[in-house]
């Protein structure tokens, strides 16, 4: 291919500005599309690949078989760090836990301003395994000095302006400390993100953390991961661990009720999992001692790069299509050329030649629009995705125009080389084959079948979202104001003194303390009771303040709920059930359980007798999709939550909580959420993917209808003189756009034959994991069809029209 086709090929392109424009606009949006959709995929399938040999590399995972629901964690107990290092097979072994609790986070101040980072407290061997490098200082030495903390190069810019900060000083709750090492920020896309680093003796964990992080003796959580050495079998290492738990004091102190309820099972299961598959491990569960980070479904992600290949390929269709009627209709030209001395060659190499350019074109603008569009995607997918910006990635995506302008030019040279130029000067041009036209109306129902199965999955993830965010939880939270301290409530004298500024405010009308608000599970924990002669149970256990049921406008199933002027914070006696706990205590009447004694045994072991006061309304902690748990209420303001609820309007208590925040907790960032916003988080996913599924269905509807629209040019060019000739013979223009409208029927037929089953049972298999459906979810499938077909009919509108305006003289000419 020369110079000259492309110059030959740009101006045949330019003869027809509104084609151009057409085909570049549709095949540069369909590849827009494709690229963020595919960045987004390869962006999750590289998770944790900077890590140096990763491949050897395993996070240890262990199933808690005493949580009735068995679990799976990436945290075990950090004993078994020092048991994993004493394994010939392994070649590091290390852990890390938050540096504080996701409650509270870790603040700092630089500069006289606050912070909020993402620390980790990390064991000797993690900046070795994760292959992280010191851009300034020693990042070994930061982590041995108790004053010495490690920022990544990103966090130092935030907090000083700059990178090269060694040496400088910053505040975390009154204590003083130097920045020893600043490391090069790792990816985004990695399972174990972090901003600062300190170490096992830093002065910010206290005595009983640094014993417990080295030890391990008391049974606490931590991420632990191992490197092993090449050519070990991670199930000899997971044994050689199980036995280590099967040993330790973690299973041995189990109480009665525990051991027979889980009867012959381990108390834990150990195993050990890739560190690369962490991203896609859809076992793990969220749990409160250390975030389990960014997490992907391989599903939805494969799902969307399936969608993004089908967007581009439904472009490039449309282009096809448009480019194969355009070759029809320049059948005269192709015909001269050919009598003239152009040889089959040449033609095929000046339609290839603008087919690249159309395609080279739309790849230029696909990128404009991709880099354009990169930030509102980046907060649809929830992911930091302006890494994907690459140069290789724009090379590839370059190649990958050429390439679909050389696999676009096949059809519409087909159809030139056929030309026959005595037919065609005769006035008799070619008609397009039957496998072509075949071929054409497959792809075009494809688009429509597309268009329906899209709409109809987007409509009822939207509607099914909507309807679980608007599910009552069992109170009404228009009026609430979730407030997150900084410590516990019971040890804080700052945090009694606030809550009782807020009570003497006219905007507040009562202030409850828990463990953790309504929709969140970061600080529950299970417990196993059994009343005398009946099974083990094992409940949910809510800490809450006496005034919490009054705050939160909740009453009794049976007998009484804790009331502030009647009970004491702290009591241990005195604890609530609800009807699912009794039930499953034995009670055939949840009333029959008030006035019970319950024996409960502590952590210490110590076994307390508690009376049931009454049986609790069942409030919704989990999402639609968990099934409602037994759950046990105990007086215990050790919580860091606070229940704000409001006299006034919410605007007006939080300007309150604002102002009165510094006041009591300088040192300490304001955490406020309405306690609706909280219980629709659990569907903050489902809602990004509709929202992504929004522009993915529109963007199909667009392409469907760039088909229709060339399929309806064709039809009236195909059937002009069968138009006129109706006509002729007193068909009106009603018959006339019949006559394409039942073509276009049948292909909507097709279509919706195709796309609805696959829709229908893409839509069951979403729904079933919920308890409660939308009552609008499979009208979705009806309505996304009455939508394809209005598109179909606004496509063919304009080409009906013209067809009924068709001058009987034009089309018979010969």
């Amino acid at each position: 291919m020369r110079i000259r086709d492309f110059r030959t090929g740009w101006r045949a392109l330019l003869q027809e500005p509104a084609y151009s424009l057409v085909v570049v606009l549709g095949l540069g949006t369909g590849f827009a599309a494709f690229l963020l959709l595919m960045g987004f995929v390869r962006y999750s399938w590289q998770y944790n690949s900077h890590v140096p040999q990763v491949d050897n590399v395993y996070v240890v995972k262990q199933r808690d078989n005493v949580n009735p629901l068995e679990p799976w964690f990436d945290q075990s107990p950090l004993l078994l760090r020092p048991a994993a290092m004493k394994l010939p097979g392994v070649e590091v072994a290390t852990a890390y836990i938050p540096a504080r609790p996701q409650v509270t986070g870790m603040t700092v101040r630089a500069g006289g301003t606050l912070f909020q980072l993402n620390g980790l407290t990390v064991l000797p061997g993690f900046v070795e395994t994760l292959g992280i490098t010191a851009i300034h200082g020693d990042a070994g030495r930061a982590l041995v000095n108790p004053e010495g903390i490690a920022l990544t190069e990103a966090a130092a810019k935030r907090l000083f302006g700059k990178s090269d900060i060694a040496g400088s000083s910053l505040h975390m709750e009154g204590k003083l400390l130097r920045v020893d090492a600043v490391l090069a920020t790792p990816p985004a896309n990695s399972t174990v993100p972090f901003e600062a680093l300190v170490g096992a003796n830093s002065v910010t964990g206290e005595e009983v953390l640094r014993k417990e992080l080295l030890t391990g003796e008391m049974g606490w959580w931590g991420k632990v991961l191992l490197r092993l050495k090449p050519g070990v079998a991670p199930a000899d290492i997971a044994a050689a661990l199980q036995q280590t738990i099967d040993q330790s004091p973690v299973v041995q102190n189990q109480s009665p009720e525990t051991r027979e309820r889980i009867g012959k099972r381990k108390v834990m299961d150990v195993v050990l999992s890739p560190l690369r598959d962490a991203y896609f491990d859809r076992q793990v569960a969220e749990n409160h001692i250390s975030a389990p980070g960014d997490r992907g479904h391989p599903a939805v992600v494969a799902g969307l790069g399936v969608i993004a290949v089908l967007i581009l390929l439904l472009a490039s269709a449309n282009y096809v299509n448009l480019a194969a009627v355009r070759t029809l209709r320049r059948q005269r030209e192709m015909a001269v050329r050919k009598v003239l001395g152009a040889a089959p060659r040449q033609i095929a190499l000046q339609l290839l030649a603008e087919s690249m350019l159309v395609a080279m074109l739309a790849a230029l603008l696909g990128l404009l629009l991709a880099w354009a569009a990169l930030p509102l995607f980046s907060q649809l997918v929830n992911r930091q995705l302006a890494g994907i910006a690459t140069l290789e990635n724009l090379v590839l995506a370059l190649l990958l125009g050429a390439l679909l302008g050389a696999a676009t030019a096949a059809y519409p040279v087909w159809i030139a080389l056929r030309v026959r130029p005595a037919s065609v000067l005769a006035g008799k041009p070619d008609a397009e084959s039957t496998q072509g036209a075949f071929l054409r109306r497959a792809l075009t129902v494809l688009q429509l079948a597309t268009a329906i199965g899209l709409a109809s999955v987007t409509l009822t993830i939207a509607w099914q979202t909507q309807f679980a965010m608007q599910a009552s939880a069992g109170f009404d939270d228009s009026r609430l104001l979730v407030v997150d301290l900084p410590g516990s409530y019971r040890d804080s004298a700052e945090a009694r003194n606030f809550a009782a500024a807020l009570k003497a405010h006219k905007e507040v009308a009562g202030v409850a303390v828990s463990g953790d608000a309504v929709g969140r599970t970061r600080s529950s924990w299970m417990q196993d009771i059994k009343r005398p002669g009946g099974p083990s149970v094992s409940v949910d256990v809510r800490s809450v303040s006496a005034s919490f049921f009054e705050e939160y406008g909740m009453k009794a199933v049976a007998g009484r709920l804790f009331d502030a002027r009647l009970d004491k914070d702290d009591d241990a006696v005195p604890v609530l059930i609800n009807a699912i706990a009794a039930r499953r205590l034995g009670f055939s009447d949840p009333a029959a359980a008030v006035g019970e004694i319950l024996p409960f045994t502590d952590f210490s072991g110590k076994v307390i007798h508690k009376r049931v006061l009454g049986i609790a309304p069942d409030i919704r902690y989990q999402s639609l999709r968990e099934a409602p748990r037994a759950v046990l209420y105990e007086l215990w303001t050790f919580g860091q939550t606070l229940t704000v609820r409001s006299n006034a309007p919410l605007a007006e208590t939080e300007a309150l909580v604002n102002m009165l925040w510094p006041k009591y907790f300088p040192e300490a960032l304001l955490r406020m959420s309405r306690a609706k916003d909280i219980l629709a988080e659990n569907y903050a996913e489902e809602a990004r993917i509709a929202r992504l599924l929004a522009l993915a269905s529109a963007l199909a509807f667009a392409i469907a209808a760039f088909g229709t629209y060339a399929l309806a040019a064709h039809a009236v060019q195909r059937r002009a003189k069968e138009i006129v000739l109706r006509k002729l013979h007193g068909a009106g223009p009603a018959a006339i756009a019949g006559l394409l409208a039942r073509e276009m029927g049948q292909l909507l037929a097709l279509a919706s034959l195709l796309g609805m089953p696959v829709a229908a049972l893409t839509i069951q298999r979403y729904l079933a994991p919920y308890l409660e459906r939308s009552p609008l979810a499979y009208w979705s499938l009806l309505l996304a069809l009455g939508a394809t077909c209005l598109v179909a009919l606004l496509a063919l509108a304009r080409h009906a029209r013209a067809a009924v305006r068709m001058r009987p003289a034009d089309a018979l000419r010969v």
